[in-house]
């Protein structure tokens, strides 16, 4: 005897309570139970009738893939032990996977480009490991494939070196006293010898590296205020160094100024620089731009000359190198006047190299006075001329270059 089969009863949304729907909402995003699971216990029709009740009246968002959005909302809510396990193999093997490929990694940095890092870190990392509380240091390094005294003899050959490294930064400081901003190449190229001499081992890398974990590193600093008023009826000359470039000491002036402060205002100091040997000349410190002031700088480049030739003298199209008396004095002193066209300060950027190296590396605090701003001009350029080495002369300084011309001249 066969049971007669129920008839099919097409059902709509308005067969379904609000309360019922809110229910059957709330056990899926509680997690009790999948969205296709509930249309199963509940005999709800429609493929998407529980997914348009989730997006209309559920907290969560459901507007992704529904699988997805059940997988990511209460992956342990569905999983078997099988499945776990499963899920848990595959993690595993990623993890390994990982290991592998970074293991590959540090290789290929060691072999190629001799970093070293697998002899570096290992030690380093069993004791961060070991300082976290995530496991001790004899399983660390049971993991890492070191042993513990691998890691004890790294730390008293750091110990060690850093004593050993305590001359340099002594070093770095005598210099930094005559010039605070002198820059790392230049610092080691001045200390090499030293290093030598002590038995320090130490390469410009290296050197870099220590100034860099001891902060010792210095900033460049950027600033610039305008000096030069171009805009008058005076003469202009043309710019004689487009197709130039100077052969020897004192074949070529390059003059500028630029403002420095105390604490009794602003002051203009002028300068005149050699542009072979990038020596300066010639200087003056005052408190107005006037040509006489600027005159008296080049007075102390001429007396300072060593060589009877002509000199080229470039500078911008200001209103005092442009003035009479100061045309009057370079014809006087047999230079010949060149200047950059318009307003473009690259065409005198030794001048305004020399300016930047004074305010950025020596003229750093601003003093009390004019008087004692003097001092500290001539200090400073005495040190620039003397003592700080070019990279642009091949590290000497401004006075070797000029002497050795000077000297090749007296041996021909």
């Amino acid at each position: 005897m066969t049971t007669p089969s129920k008839p099919y009863i097409k059902r709509t949304q308005r067969d379904y309570t609000l309360g019922f729907k809110l229910q059957v909402v709330a056990a899926v995003e509680k997690g009790d139970m999948t969205y296709k699971q509930a249309q199963s216990i509940y005999g709800i029709q429609g493929r998407s009738t529980v997914l348009t009740w989730l997006r209309k009246h559920g907290k969560m968002d459901w507007t992704q893939s529904p699988r997805r959005h059940a997988m990511s909302s209460s992956p342990k809510a569905k999983e078997t032990p099988a499945q776990k396990i499963k899920r848990l193999e595959k993690e595993l093997d990623d993890e390994r996977m990982r290991n592998l490929l970074l293991n590959e990694v540090v290789d290929i940095l060691d072999a190629e480009h001799g970093t070293g890092l697998r002899k570096k870190l290992n030690s380093q990392g069993a004791r961060s490991l070991q300082a976290q509380k995530k496991v001790s240091l004899s399983r660390a390094c049971e993991l890492l494939g070191i042993s513990r005294q691998c890691v004890y003899q790294r730390e008293k050959r750091t110990r060690q070196r850093k004593l050993e490294l305590t001359a340099v930064k002594d070093m770095v400081q005598e210099l930094r006293r005559y010039m605070p901003r002198l820059g790392t190449r230049k610092l080691y190229f001045l200390l090499k010898q030293k290093f030598v001499e002590s038995g320090i081992k130490l390469g410009r890398d290296a050197f870099f590296d220590y100034l860099r974990s001891e902060h010792l590193l210095v900033k460049p600093k950027r600033s610039y205020t305008k000096t030069t008023n171009s805009k008058h009826w005076m003469k202009k000359y043309p710019n004689l160094l487009k197709d130039y470039a100077p052969k020897q000491p004192e074949d070529v002036f390059v003059s500028d100024i630029t403002y420095v402060q105390s604490e009794d205002g602003i002051h203009y100091l002028s300068l005149v620089t050699d542009a072979y040997s990038r020596k300066i000349m010639g200087y003056e410190l005052s408190n107005e731009m006037k040509a006489t002031d600027v005159v008296k700088a080049l007075d102390m480049a001429q007396n300072s000359k060593q060589y009877e030739r002509k000199t080229v003298h470039h500078s911008d199209r200001g209103l005092q190198y442009c003035s009479g008396v100061y045309q009057e004095k370079l014809k006087e002193n047999r230079m010949r006047p060149s200047m950059t066209d318009g307003y473009d300060c690259y065409q005198n950027a030794l001048a305004e190299r020399v300016n930047g190296i004074l305010k950025q590396e020596f003229l750093l605090y601003k003093c009390l006075n004019m008087r004692e701003l003097k001092q500290v001009v001539d200090e400073s350029i005495y040190i620039y001329n003397n003592m700080r080495p070019h990279l642009s002369l091949g590290l000497k300084t401004p006075n070797e270059v000029h002497k050795k011309s000077q000297q090749q001249g007296l041996l021909a």
